[in-house]
């Protein structure tokens, strides 16, 4: 066996998969998609906090553009696992590589931050981490039983990685009950080899639909970004292929391109669009739909989880 020490003193590019690519073009972005620069004294508390408790969020990492609002109003998205990720998707500003060991105090810092921040929501995503037997499994789990225990009153939603080849990993996770348990398709299956060539779509079906196989009362999500050069009966066809796994809230949200070396915008969609989505998918029977150029899978999900709990409630008194 052969170690390679790298003695350059060179710093690691963020996605040293993508830095050969030729630089793609970047369209101008219209009225609708832009947002306020970020910076009131409440987001600087919030940044606070997080960094205080040595944690990361997907909302700086994945350079998410409603963090200026979500953070002034104390929302922000943990992302547990460390800041690498195993996976090199086209679309993800994640960073790339081999990840650090797991921080076992990670799910405690959670739970405080959740507390200190005053979170009655709190969303939990995640780095794919190939790397590990489970794929993080139990790390997830732990996490939710944490702030769980801390936070009794705090509903939780999760979104994970897809634990491709992790046999047993989605049962762990399952069995700490989160509120909501979200997986993201991202886009429809035609695009999966350039946008996400790590993972599979059916596979992605499959484990929204076991999830409800294992435990019926929890809500289950998915979110795809557009603009990628997606046709529009395809994404039909995904909201089917969602509908016959049983997955209640579909968020549909514009794509942007975190850099030139990253997968190109093909379009940008318009809000009408986004509507006709939103009617279309809702005609399909998903319990909640968010639809719109700066829907995110994690943005106003308090809202959208009270809206998903009130929407399940009518679905039945009207059974």
């Amino acid at each position: 066996m052969v170690n390679l020490i790298d003695k350059t003193g060179a710093a690691r590019p963020r996605h040293p998969e993508k830095v050969n690519r030729p630089d793609a073009e970047v369209l101008r972005k219209p009225e609708w998609i832009r947002v306020k620069a970020p910076g009131s004294p409440v987001y600087r508390e919030t940044q606070q906090i997080v960094r205080e408790n040595g944690l990361v969020t997907v909302c700086e990492e994945a350079g998410c553009p409603n963090i200026g609002e979500c953070w002034s109003h104390k929302h922000a998205t943990f992302m547990i696992m460390g800041e690498i990720c195993t996976r090199a998707c086209a679309f993800c500003n994640v960073r790339t590589g081999l990840p650090n060991a797991l921080d076992p105090n990670e799910p405690e810092s959670v739970a405080i931050a959740t507390e200190k921040l005053g979170l009655r929501h709190v969303v939990i995503t995640s780095v794919d981490r190939d790397d590990l037997p489970d794929g993080g499994a139990r790390h997830f789990a732990d996490v939710v039983r944490a702030v769980r225990a801390r936070n009794p009153q705090t509903t939780i939603e999760i979104l994970t990685p897809d634990f491709l080849r992790k046999e047993g990993a989605l049962e762990i996770v399952v069995a700490s009950k989160p509120d909501v348990f979200n997986h993201n398709l991202e886009t429809v299956p035609s695009k999966y080899l350039k946008v996400r060539p790590g993972a599979r779509y059916f596979h992605s079906i499959r484990l929204l639909q076991r999830v409800k196989e294992l435990d019926p009362t929890m809500f289950t999500k998915s979110g795809i970004m557009v603009g990628l050069g997606e046709e529009r009966n395809e994404v039909l066809q995904l909201m089917d292929d969602l509908r016959s796994a049983d997955v209640d809230f579909l968020t549909i949200g514009q794509y942007l391109a975190p850099s030139r070396k990253h997968h190109p915008v093909a379009r940008f969609v318009t809000p009408d669009e986004f509507k006709s989505y939103a009617t279309i998918a809702t005609t399909k029977g998903f319990l909640l739909v968010a639809s719109s150029p700066l829907t995110r899978s994690s943005y106003h999900a308090g809202e959208d989880f009270a809206r998903l709990r009130a929407a399940r409630l009518a679905r039945l008194a009207g059974a």
